[in-house]
């Protein structure tokens, strides 16, 4: 498998032409290459953390093998740390966050990021489970869409029907200058509607 430079590497691969459309300032972010043992930092506040009560409910069971992938809390204006780093002799992306709830321990999520054999963006959030994520540009930003959730076991990829999964999920990073950028996540579940949003500014950390 080959060894990913930066998420930029294989989104630019992805998009093709249309990564020239986005703004500069987001070429130039993702373009950053994490090398291992220095990771790019990231420092914001995260203006919206919610959940519905099947948010909440969804956001306990997977904490036992996913924790932080769906937090079952809600919370307005506090800080998040995000690492994004890459390992010696590892082919994968990995992006490390740290939420400050008010009141409680810091939240850690972990999440991995590869391209396919097929040349997809797959996520990874723990214990095998992951998303293919859709990248495309829109008004001169990045957004991606999940295209199905599935059940990596190493020897196969077992698609998750979609009533089972937390919904779909939508990730919009908004450029707000040279160094300042939004990021909102919305998750809709086909039965019981939006779940979770996140939705903070965030910038980069010397």
């Amino acid at each position: 498998m080959r060894q990913l430079k930066s998420e930029g590497e294989l989104f630019k691969k992805i998009m093709g032409k249309k990564w020239i459309d986005l703004h500069p300032d987001i070429q130039k972010r993702f373009d950053k290459n994490p090398l291992p043992g220095s990771p790019l930092r990231y420092h914001g506040n995260l203006e919206e953390l919610s959940c519905t009560f099947w948010g909440k409910l969804m956001g306990w069971v997977t904490m036992l093998f996913a924790k932080g992938a769906l937090i079952p809390y809600t919370a307005y204006n506090f800080p998040v740390d995000i690492q994004v780093y890459s390992k010696k002799n590892c082919p994968f992306i990995f992006k490390e966050r740290t939420y400050r709830l008010p009141g409680r321990k810091p939240i850690l999520f972990t999440s991995y990021m590869k391209e396919s054999e097929k040349g997809e963006v797959l996520e990874y959030v723990g214990a095998g489970l992951g998303m293919k994520l859709l990248v495309f540009e829109k008004d001169g930003n990045l957004h991606f869409k999940s295209d199905g959730y599935f059940w990596d076991i190493g020897i196969c990829r077992i698609p998750l029907p979609s009533v089972f999964t937390p919904g779909d999920t939508y990730l919009m990073h908004i450029n707000e200058g040279r160094n300042q950028f939004r990021i909102r996540i919305d998750i809709t579940h086909k039965l019981f509607g939006k779940m979770f949003v996140q939705a903070g500014v965030f910038s980069e950390s010397k």
